[in-house]
């Protein structure tokens, strides 16, 4: 089998060979900004809304991609349709990442040069839906560490980039109580933000509640189930919410790209509701399944 290829400044490259060196800003400062993508039935899903984030994140870090949007959907497409003749029973996960560029001096940020040329850089892997297996049969158990989230008055919540020491500390501290939990993250005056890798919501009393969008990065799922329970007449609201709201919620789920929508079922050791992935998020992954002409409870399960 040939290998698969990425895309690297400019040129389309052996994926062994999509490699950074040490001085790159993204490496030095954390000067980066990112996003993903997942395909069904090997293509890309709201691949434009990724895109526009993804430019939009770079136009707030000061760093002007050096192609236009409609240049980088067109080599994700090329490496999907590349990629994906390595991996034909597998969907895959696209991968973007612009970084300030080079520093060669590497002298702090005085020495900086006063042009900087980004790297731009996508790459994809296989989706691991046995990753997910357990959230889906069993659900998922979110514990809140100390970090807390940046707060947006330090750093916009609304870009994805690669500023994380934070997520890792948090998720470090979330495994000390159980190896599977996910850290959900508090902001510094204790509401509920998100995980490291995704949003998080709680259903109550027939609505959906979700932190406000100023505190959390807004993704691109989370609009997906938006749309859903538009769909369904399901009221979906922002609210503070703090940890008394999600261990007295129904449901609680995380919306994510790779997996869509996981359910929540233990919050810091106590169960959310019934304990078990609810009805409601069982009805939810039933409509995005036919939303995007694939079983996602299948996908992830084997079942």
């Amino acid at each position: 089998m040939s290998e698969p290829i990425a895309y690297l400044k400019g040129e389309f490259v052996p994926a062994s060979q999509c490699t950074l060196p040490v001085f790159d800003l993204g490496i030095v400062m954390g000067a980066a900004v990112t996003d993903l993508a997942r395909t069904f039935h090997q293509k890309a899903y709201r691949l434009e809304d990724h895109v526009r984030r993804f430019y939009q994140s770079c136009k707030y870090a000061r760093i002007a991609p050096p192609v236009t949007i409609e240049e980088s959907i067109s080599i994700s497409e090329k490496l999907l349709e590349n990629n994906s003749q390595q991996y034909p029973n597998s969907e895959l996960t696209l991968v973007f990442y612009m970084s300030a560029g080079e520093h060669a001096v590497y002298a702090g940020s005085a020495g900086i040069p006063e042009e900087m040329k980004p790297t731009y850089l996508q790459h994809t892997f296989p989706l691991r839906s046995d990753l997910w297996k357990v959230s889906f049969t069993e659900g998922m158990h979110c514990v809140t560490p100390t970090a807390r989230h940046t707060p947006p008055q330090c750093l916009s919540s609304k870009i994805k980039h690669r500023n994380r020491l934070h997520m890792w500390i948090g998720q470090q501290e979330a495994q000390l109580v159980d190896p599977k939990a996910m850290p959900l993250f508090l902001d510094v005056n204790g509401n509920i933000t998100e995980t490291a890798g995704s949003n998080f919501v709680i259903y109550r009393n027939g609505q959906v509640v979700s932190p406000r969008r100023g505190n959390v990065l807004w993704g691109i799922s989370l609009v997906v189930l938006e749309e859903l329970l538009d769909s369904m007449g399901v009221p979906f609201v922002e609210q503070d919410l703090q940890t008394y709201d999600v261990l007295n919620a129904e449901e609680a789920w995380m919306p994510s790209t790779p997996y869509c929508l996981a359910p929540v079922v233990r919050f810091n050791g106590l169960p959310i509701g019934d304990g078990v992935p609810g009805p409601m998020w069982r009805n939810l992954i039933s409509r995005w399944s036919d939303l995007v002409g694939k079983d996602i409870y299948q996908e992830f399960t084997g079942a």
